[in-house]
């Protein structure tokens, strides 16, 4: 199978420019929901007390207390679940002592909630801590980590051959690639490794040279369907790295395939 994907992929025709709408796999979409999703709603991150890695955020204390940022689609829901069955980051007690749990961090498209520990949850006028404080070992320091971080599937049944059934110019992506994304999760641009055409509600094809780019809210409220449970799967890393000194951290992101209409797509293989 793969050396025929292999075959296939060195004669895919190089993607033509412009809006696509984009039908992920999950085991493309994890790494997006890790670095525009998983990194901005860590709250030490958005308070400024850390920026190793990965930056600040973009998701500043006033679009929580507004109570209204849209920072997806009514059809986004992403939970926080250190206790999630089978992930990477699964546990039972953080190196606080805490009970971990499951939470809210966007809900109906709107964000409610950050990832906190024991010494940031008052800011938020909360009064227990998430579980999510971590040392990569007995004798490093424990500070907040990110927990598994999920899209939740669609609540109404829907496959991926229905959502591809759709779909009249579009692009099908499978597995992740290269990443580029700005010091404050905001603006992006993603690979992949396994590009499909879309046409008229068909796989016509595979594509090569395909990235698409957005802005986080941009790109989250550009998501129109999402799966149901059926196609639900986690995929995830090792290797999360947070801090100075550098500590590395194990977590898994959830989904079912996701659709997001009118993506701008760009032709990694040319040159000006």
């Amino acid at each position: 199978m793969a050396a025929l994907q292999a075959k296939e992929m060195i004669a895919a025709k190089s993607v033509e420019p412009g809006k696509y709408d984009l039908v992920l796999e999950p085991s493309h979409l994890w790494l997006t929901i890790h670095e525009s999703v998983g990194h901005p709603t860590e709250l030490d991150r958005v308070l400024g007390y850390e920026a190793n890695y990965a930056g600040t955020s973009f998701l500043t204390f006033d679009k929580w207390q507004s109570k209204k940022f849209k920072f997806g689609s009514d059809v986004v829901n992403i939970v926080a679940d250190k206790t999630q069955v089978g992930s990477l980051g699964a546990v039972a007690y953080d190196d606080e002592g805490v009970k971990c749990k499951k939470w809210d961090l966007i809900k109906d498209g709107v964000l409610v909630n950050y990832q906190a520990i024991r010494d940031q949850v008052s800011l938020l006028g909360q009064s227990e801590s998430h579980g999510c404080c971590y040392s990569q070992s007995w004798s490093d320091v424990q500070f907040q980590r990110m927990p598994n971080v999920s899209l939740q599937p669609g609540k109404q049944q829907l496959t991926p051959d229905q959502m591809i059934a759709g779909v009249e110019k579009g692009i099908y992506i499978v597995k992740d690639g290269s990443f580029s994304i700005d010091q404050q999760r905001y603006n992006f641009q993603f690979g992949g490794v396994l590009f499909f055409e879309i046409k008229n509600g068909k796989i016509a094809g595979m594509l090569k040279d395909v990235a698409y780019q957005a802005n986080t809210q941009e790109f989250w409220n550009s998501c129109v369907q999402v799966c149901d449970e059926r196609d639900y799967r986690m995929n995830g890393a090792f290797g999360d790295g947070k801090g100075q000194p550098a500590q590395s951290n194990a977590v898994s992101h959830g989904s079912a395939t996701a659709r997001f209409n009118g993506v701008n797509v760009i032709n990694t293989g040319r040159t000006i």
